[in-house]
């Protein structure tokens, strides 16, 4: 599928956790936000509007915060995946094995893709579909924490674990304790300033080379000329099975990508070692970081295929 044909066929459909904690969710909206396409932006400014700063950054913490209330408890077991490998031994992700009712992160994302562009739908509802769009692909920010794509003690809840000579467990840890501690100690406690970096090491610095592969949705080990593009995931669900909650393979390879953390790095600590002070809180830092970034180019690219017909992506 060529990019022009795919802006000319989605332009008569579209208007001219708590995964990672609250700061995780904001950084991964905020790293988005300047590799938005032209049109992008447009909608989600004015989807979002005031309310949000008109942009991804503040509202990605939204899904969060409403899964909670009983108007949304619905949507609570669409934040994960519940992998049933067995970390660290093997890991791994299949949509038939683990989101076999259909309720989980990897079909969210297909329903709230149809949605954001379903123009019978109010503008309230547009909006809500974004900031879940937006929220599930922090879901693809979701996606990119490890303990969000495994099952095993409900994704670390039942592990507990030390953060700063604190109680806690291991899921809270890699959600906000480690995050929280960085930002303290690097980055002045600014989710803004650590956006920037970010978005700074994905453009000019030690991401640059190495960000196109993530936005590729397709193993390694997939041949260039076979491998999927998000274009293609896209088109299939809003043209050729329009509406329909379709398995996509981005997400799904994305989720592999973050689950492999699982098995070589997450779960490889003793037992009573402090996890936000140790030589664990060093090693864990630059794989959250990268992840991160991740989640937000990941979520640029989603919305520049849908509303600019190409990723657009440096």
């Amino acid at each position: 599928m060529k990019p022009a044909y795919l802006a000319f066929t989605l332009s008569a459909l579209v208007p001219s956790v708590y995964g990672w904690g609250a700061n995780g969710h904001m950084t991964v909206g905020f790293v988005a936000m300047p590799f938005l396409s032209p049109k992008a932006l447009s909608f989600v400014q004015t989807s979002l509007g005031s309310t949000y700063n008109k942009s991804l950054g503040p509202a990605a913490t939204w899904a969060d915060e409403v899964r909670s209330q009983t108007a949304f408890s619905w949507s609570a077991p669409l934040h994960f995946v519940d992998a049933e490998d067995n970390p660290p031994t093997s890991c791994s992700v299949s949509e038939t094995r683990d989101c076999s009712n259909g309720e989980c992160i990897l079909t969210a994302i297909a329903n709230y893709t149809t949605r954001v562009v379903d123009q019978s739908l109010s503008a309230e509802q547009i909006q809500e579909a974004l900031k879940f769009l937006g929220a599930f692909m922090m879901f693809l920010g979701d996606i990119t924490q490890p303990l969000h794509v495994e099952a095993l003690k409900l994704g670390g809840n039942d592990i507990a674990a030390t953060c700063s000579g604190s109680s806690s467990n291991l899921h809270a840890v890699w959600d906000s304790g480690i995050i929280n501690k960085l930002l303290a100690a690097n980055y002045g406690n600014s989710v803004n300033t650590w956006a920037n970096t970010l978005v700074t090491r994905i453009k000019t610095g030690t991401y640059k080379s190495i960000a196109s592969s993530w936005i590729s949705c397709s193993s390694i080990t997939t041949p260039v000329s076979s491998r999927r593009s998000i274009e293609e995931d896209i088109f299939d669900i809003l043209v050729l099975r329009p509406r329909a909650i379709t398995p996509l393979e981005c997400p799904l390879v994305w989720a592999q990508d973050s689950n492999a953390f699982d098995c070589s790095f997450v779960f490889n600590f003793s037992a009573g070692q402090d996890l936000c002070t140790s030589s664990y809180f060093t090693n864990a830092v630059p794989i959250i970081e990268q992840q991160i970034a991740k989640g937000g180019y990941r979520l640029a690219a989603w919305l520049n295929v849908l509303f600019d017909g190409a990723t657009n992506l440096p």
